[in-house]
């Protein structure tokens, strides 16, 4: 079985290289769906896996100078209490493996379903942002408030679900800062992904739902998928891809409210 694993993480490593978006979102559904294994330790081993995949992604941006890290301490700053206290929340109450895995697969459908619509209307908050950009308004009145908000709301999804670090956190961020480049916002939004998933992976893996095994699988396939994916991206329409991944993600979406 082990070798499927790394074929998944092959497969996930080189969609992502090639659209960005993709992980946690077809990741946990994977592992869940196909492989049969609890949403709890799917959601925890694949935190640890974003985390992990992502730094390599965080450094280069670094490196290119495309992360603000105000908007990242910004988010952090939301999202890590708030992932602390999710952890918190799930230690406290105890749940039996039935009702863990209703919560945690609700959420994870309330989560893929955002993330498919932020990748269906990514263009038009991007001409949104253009247009205030233009006219030199800024959309929010106080991104810095809605940044934290919208990282604590990160957070919780994030921890219970592993999806939203991604996508839904970056067509957020296009909202509320429609002056900043969008390479800036991907290199931060990666960036706030890297702390956070860690976070709540190392969490998870406190609480046991961490399968350290299943996780060194995956990366074996998804450190070259990347790099595949990368050299890809090229040659392949990147909004096509987006397209499908959105519908993809809104059936898996469906899927999970009847996996109860």
């Amino acid at each position: 079985m082990d070798w499927l694993y790394t074929f998944s993480g092959l497969l996930v490593g080189t969609i992502v290289g090639i659209s960005g978006v993709g992980g946690g979102s077809l990741m946990t559904p994977l592992l869940v769906l196909l492989f049969g294994i609890s949403p709890a330790t799917a959601v925890g081993t694949d935190l640890l896996y974003a985390a992990l995949t992502k730094m390599g992604g965080s450094w280069v941006h670094h490196r290119k100078g495309s992360v603000d890290w105000q908007i990242v301490k910004r988010l952090a700053t939301g999202s890590l209490p708030a992932a602390l206290i999710s952890l918190w929340v799930l230690h406290e109450l105890k749940l039996d493996d039935k009702q863990l895995k209703g919560i945690i697969t609700t959420v994870l459908s309330v989560a893929l379903a955002l993330t498919a619509l932020s990748l269906y209307f990514k263009p038009q908050l991007q001409k949104l942002g253009r247009r205030k950009n233009e006219a030199n308004v800024e959309l929010h009145a106080h991104p810095a408030g809605a940044t934290v908000i919208t990282g604590a709301i990160l957070g919780v999804l994030v921890t219970i679900s592993s999806v939203g670090a991604g996508a839904l956190g970056m067509g957020v961020l296009l909202f509320l800062y429609p002056r900043h480049a969008t390479v800036k916002l991907v290199g931060s939004d990666i960036a706030h992904a890297v702390p956070l998933t860690l976070v709540a992976g190392l969490g998870h893996a406190a609480l046991g739902t961490v399968d350290f095994a299943l996780l060194g699988a995956l990366l074996l396939g998804s450190l070259p998928g990347i790099w595949i994916g990368s050299h890809l991206s090229a040659r392949i329409p990147e909004r096509v891809l987006q397209l499908i991944l959105a519908t993809l993600l809104l059936l898996i979406a469906a899927k999970f409210l009847f996996l109860k």
